[in-house]
């Protein structure tokens, strides 16, 4: 896939974390679409073109949660990446054996977040450019 077109989307329904991890990625390179819902992301993916090259998706969220938008995505393949304050380890078991690309918590160290971004894309991390 040619990095210049792969995005990754981020669906969390704090704004802030949005923002910040947009930011982030942008630091690093990476373009990124943001979504405060599950069921705003899908309702995007519903008349897009194309998928996001992968998904970094809070678990705890109203309405549509993180396991159940991973189930929804599983027939796509893309990645996702779970970032949350939710230390659950049955929760955490469940999301790496349906195939995460990781399960990350919250508050983030970002250099882990953009290896595990970098490595679900399929391209050596460089870090946040200066």
């Amino acid at each position: 896939m040619d990095s210049l077109n792969q995005i990754v989307a981020v669906v969390d329904d704090d704004e802030s974390v949005c923002r910040a991890l947009r930011r982030l990625l942008h630091s690093a390179g990476i373009r990124a679409d943001t979504f405060t819902s599950a069921q705003a992301f899908l309702d995007m993916l519903s008349s897009a073109t194309s998928l996001p090259s992968c998904v970094i998706v809070d678990f705890q969220m109203a309405g549509i949660d993180g396991l159940e938008l991973q189930r929804r995505l599983a027939p796509t393949g893309v990645p996702i990446i779970f970032c949350t304050a939710t230390d659950d380890e049955a929760i955490r078991k469940k999301a790496l054996a349906r195939g995460a690309a990781g399960y990350l918590m919250k508050p983030l160290n970002s250099e882990t977040l953009l290896t595990a971004v970098q490595l679900a894309l399929g391209r050596p991390f460089h870090g946040p450019a200066n």
